[in-house]
């Protein structure tokens, strides 16, 4: 072998094995639940009427068997990666599928919609599950549990368990930016971070103390945005907004916190490490970060991944898998960088949550 090749080949290997997600040694959440839009979404929108779908090759190339399960990825998102360097489990199922275990249920499930949002007009746009119905499949889901395991167990699981929550991206990226919300952006955000206020206080009433409020991507960086530009640059007024509403559902998670000091809410940035693959994707082994990597230049004109729009040949080479979703390899360096700073750090100076009592243990 050429031996500048070689010596390239053992960087890119060495790169990989340092965004490797850790393992949260000792993780105590009993179950990982996840609501929101694509970012978590393993499947549910399968089981619905909507045309914002992925159960379809290519999408899962890289998941295992190379099944195409409904994720908006080549692979694993990251309600999966988090639930396994959490050691709780190695996918977080979609709660439609309809087949779940009693030991499914006693670890978590997936709520989370492609194309969602906090606001009503974007999911009534793309007919997928709004977040108050997603409310209501979670209230369903605790009347399961219970029935399964008990009310004590139930209970515990709620409270102890982690709840994952991306919404916004399609709020800003499609019901705002294409006019939907006529108002200036300010006035929207204010309004999405009040429906984010009214969420998580729906979740408490459930006896949930435990959120993780995802910020929003940098969208204006998404390959579909980036088209709307020429192709190749950000479009940093979509950035702005997004940096603007993160900014403001930061502020709303530190208030949370001081005012009801057993509510245990962080504002989880995804937007600086995604802008980060997304400036210098070389830094990390990348070798594109513009385009898709499924469909490439048709991302222009929308949702353009099928098996006769092309794919690149190793997608862990993209920043991106389509016109607006990361790659699994992207998502593993993005929650590295999140269990590092929201677990393991944490871990250093005092426990999560309370250890689990032996006889609430299932799994």
């Amino acid at each position: 072998m050429d031996h500048l090749l070689f010596k390239r080949l053992m960087m890119v290997v060495l790169i990989v094995c340092a965004n490797r997600v850790p393992m949260a040694a000792n993780a105590s959440y009993p179950a990982l639940f996840a609501f929101g839009d694509s970012i978590l979404d393993t499947g549910n929108n399968n089981f619905i009427a909507t045309l914002s779908k992925c159960n379809y090759p290519p999408y899962g190339r890289d998941f295992y068997g190379g099944i195409p399960t409904g994720r908006f990825c080549d692979g694993k998102v990251p309600s999966d990666l988090i639930a396994e360097a959490l050691g709780i489990k190695q996918t977080l199922p979609a709660f439609l599928s309809g087949n779940l275990s009693p030991q499914d249920l006693a670890t978590g499930v997936c709520f989370a919609s492609g194309g969602s949002g906090l606001d009503s007009v974007t999911s009534t746009l793309l007919q997928v599950l709004s977040l108050t119905q997603q409310l209501g499949m979670f209230r369903d889901y605790i009347g399961r549990l219970t029935a399964v395991v008990g009310q004590q167990k139930a209970s515990y699981i709620v409270s102890n368990g982690l709840v994952l929550l991306s919404a916004g991206n399609n709020d800003i990226g499609i019901t705002y930016s294409t006019g939907r919300r006529p108002m200036l952006f300010p006035a929207y955000a204010s309004l999405l971070v009040g429906w984010t206020s009214n969420f998580l206080k729906d979740l408490y009433a459930l006896g949930v103390r435990h959120v993780w409020v995802l910020s929003t991507l940098p969208l204006g960086c998404l390959p579909g945005a980036r088209a709307t530009v020429g192709g190749l640059l950000c479009n940093e007024f979509a950035n702005g907004f997004a940096a603007q509403f993160n900014g403001m559902l930061q502020q709303l998670t530190n208030t949370i916190r001081t005012t009801s000091p057993g509510y245990d809410v962080e504002f989880v940035d995804v937007y600086t490490p995604l802008l980060g693959l997304a400036r210098n994707p070389f830094g990390s082994g990348f070798i594109n970060s513009a385009n898709g990597c499924c469909g490439g230049a048709a991302v222009a004109f929308g949702e353009l991944c099928t098996v006769l729009t092309g794919q690149c040949i190793i997608p862990s080479q993209y920043v991106f898998w389509d016109f607006a979703h990361p790659t699994q390899r992207a998502y593993e360096i993005i929650v590295s960088s999140i269990i590092k700073r929201h677990v393991l750090q944490k871990q250093n100076t005092s426990s999560l949550a309370p250890s689990i009592p032996r006889n609430l243990v299932s799994h």
